[in-house]
């Protein structure tokens, strides 16, 4: 695939997980992915065979890999330092897109994970990622119960997120990163 190919199928993939981040699966249809992206409408089922299902869990995918790869960069042996900077991520996205940009994922799982098999396999795959980059993380602390440890904070941060959308502000973002630095 040559240059503009490449260009053309990534504006494809980021108009995806804007709208759908913003407005859920169904709330993102191909004429709004189209138009966001200001690519041909040609250009969508050349790149993207499968249609919408292929385009979203495409973008599902490569959202989960930055966040795995956030958790992964920060500095090891202090997994609450990288999860409040995390956190930190997650509430300066959330702010700057006037609430409508918390975690790149759940939205699209809320969505059509039960019904979708495709989606919710991407879905669970995004999941799993920051949930194995943490268990590690809490191995390299020495926890013991790493695992355990590793899927709770996972739902702090999924919940803290779900709160601070809710709310509007970031204090239950800023709670969950006391709770964990205390718990660790």
């Amino acid at each position: 695939m040559g240059a503009k190919g490449t260009e053309t199928r990534c504006k494809l993939l980021g108009a995806t997980r804007a709208l759908v981040e913003k407005h859920g699966y169904f709330g993102a249809g191909l004429n709004q992915i189209i138009e966001t992206s200001g690519a041909p409408r040609g250009s969508l089922y050349f790149h993207f065979p499968g249609g919408k299902d292929q385009l979203v869990a495409e973008a599902v995918a490569q959202a989960g890999s930055e966040i795995t790869a956030l958790i992964d960069q920060a500095e090891p042996g202090d997994t609450a330092t990288a999860v409040t900077s995390l956190l930190t991520v997650f509430g300066d996205r959330l702010e700057a897109s006037d609430w409508h940009h918390g975690c790149p994922v759940a939205t699209v799982t809320l969505d059509v994970a039960a019904a979708n098999d495709t989606i919710q396999a991407e879905c669970a795959a995004a999941y799993a990622a920051w949930e194995g980059a943490l268990r590690i993380r809490l191995q390299a602390d020495g926890r013991s119960d790493a695992a355990d440890l590793a899927a709770a904070i996972l739902a702090m941060i999924e919940g803290a997120l779900l709160l601070a959308r809710a709310q509007r502000n970031r204090e239950p973002l800023e709670r969950v990163a006391r709770t964990i630095h205390a718990m660790l």
